[in-house]
């Protein structure tokens, strides 16, 4: 089951975090050819964000589904749906082909892809809990980890391709080389689709269905939204830190002078640690539980903010890995690896799948949605400088430092209540 959630997401995030490497590098140039340079990576930014937009609405829609139909179903649809909107990008016209329709369509694309990872996550995630809880419930920080690697190792698969076809010379890849990596999901697809129909339905969701529901589980989450908006909150510091040092660092440590092969290096290499520190930080978050450990990769993220980028202001390549190795390799690797089983935690069985994805979903729009946005329209603005983002990587520690603060401790909770009621109040402790 940890193997199904560890695959499923790697896929799924493979193609998601692959768009945010391509369109950092040439969909300014592509699909919004009259803009200004600055304008232009804005413009693929806002695409890049359009996803994420999506996100929730994806969570809400599988979720809803997921909590009266099932988990295993929604993660095998979320999957197509991301898998083919993946390859279809990599056969999309340019503009120079088809005009404005060319942008129109990606962004098509890309709010379907947002609307298939939106629900994803969620399954994926309840599935391996859902199952660890009746055999492992003690450890279940370390088996949600598997699904949590599916993002540094679908960082490395498309850092990893990118990578590859961006040694090409510039007209090769501008011209069919960026495609690869889209298509080529086609293959992750089938690999994912495989792994995941072996898979049986969550025990704890088999169980919770015999009892009757009177109300859809987005009804029952918005009567009491408290535990919805601190699951978002406590997420945004973690995507914060993520799109800021992956995605739009490859579009700004290219500008400041370092070349694609460079930067794409130092992304695979902080995604390597991030292999590491994420399980460590999960299985730990089981023994001392999730506060700490959160709290402790907020603090940490917010102290790296400012060295962080002064390192890659450097123009040295060593110091930009040894940056991203940092920041995105163990401060956000420590608040992103115990993030599943805490908002786990915090729902019912009947409420979980609507609630843990609305709650990360809302996370992600605005921790790396908008995040990419902002930074490089604050850039445009004030002529450059890292200050904006190392501020921008501050505010996002900052909103999940005080959320966690304010939450009390699940680790030890157990999750076989099908009630609606979610398990965690947001209690100060």
């Amino acid at each position: 089951m940890a193997i199904s959630g560890l695959l499923g997401t790697t896929v799924e995030f493979y193609d998601f975090l692959v768009y945010g490497t391509v369109a950092a590098l040439v969909f300014g140039d592509l699909f919004f050819p009259q803009a200004d340079p600055a304008v232009g990576t804005i413009a693929a930014f806002g695409t890049f964000a359009a996803g994420y937009l999506a996100r929730p609405l994806g969570g809400i829609v599988f979720g809803h589904f997921g909590d009266r139909i099932g988990r295993k179903s929604m993660m095998l649809l979320t999957m197509v749906l991301m898998g083919l909107g993946s390859f279809l990008i990599g056969l999309l016209p340019t503009y120079d082909a088809i005009g404005v329709w060319a942008p129109i369509l990606l962004v098509a694309l890309r709010v379907v892809q947002g609307i298939a990872i939106g629900g994803e996550w969620g399954g994926a995630m309840l599935m391996v809990v859902e199952h660890a809880e009746k055999t492992q419930g003690s450890r279940r920080g370390l088996w949600s980890s598997f699904t949590q690697l599916g993002a540094p190792l679908g960082s490395v698969l498309s850092a990893g391709v990118v990578t590859l076809v961006a040694g090409l010379p510039d007209d090769d890849f501008r011209s069919w080389g960026w495609r690869v990596p889209f298509l080529l999901s086609i293959v992750l697809l089938a690999v994912g689709l495989f792994v995941r129909l072996k898979v049986a339905e969550s025990p704890l969701f088999a169980q919770a269905k015999r009892e009757p529901v009177d109300k859809p589980p987005i009804v029952e989450l918005l009567r009491r939204p408290k535990p919805v908006l601190l699951a978002a909150c406590v997420g945004i510091g973690a995507f914060t830190t993520q799109s800021l040092l992956t995605s739009f660092m490859i579009s700004y440590a290219v500008d400041e002078g370092y070349t694609r092969p460079q930067v794409l290096t130092a992304v695979t290499v902080a995604s390597c640690v991030a292999l590491a520190v994420l399980p460590a930080a999960s299985a730990l978050s089981d023994r001392v539980g999730r506060r700490p450990v959160v709290l402790a990769g907020a603090i940490a993220s917010a102290a790296l903010a400012f060295p962080v980028l002064a390192l890659v202001d450097s123009g040295s390549p060593g110091l930009l890995i040894l940056a991203l190795a940092l920041g995105h390799g163990v401060a956000q690797s420590t608040m992103y690896g115990p993030l599943g089983a805490l908002l786990t935690e915090m729902f019912g069985t009947r409420v979980r799948y609507t609630g843990a994805s609305l709650g990360y979903q809302a996370a992600t729009l605005v921790g790396a949605g908008f995040s990419p946005l902002i930074a490089g329209s604050l850039l445009a603005t004030y002529g450059g400088g890292s200050t904006p983002v190392s501020l921008l990587l501050c505010v996002g520690a900052a909103i999940t430092a005080v959320t966690v603060w304010r939450l009390r401790e699940t680790h030890t909770d157990a999750l076989d209540s099908p009630a609606a009621t979610p398990t965690l109040e947001g209690t100060p402790r």
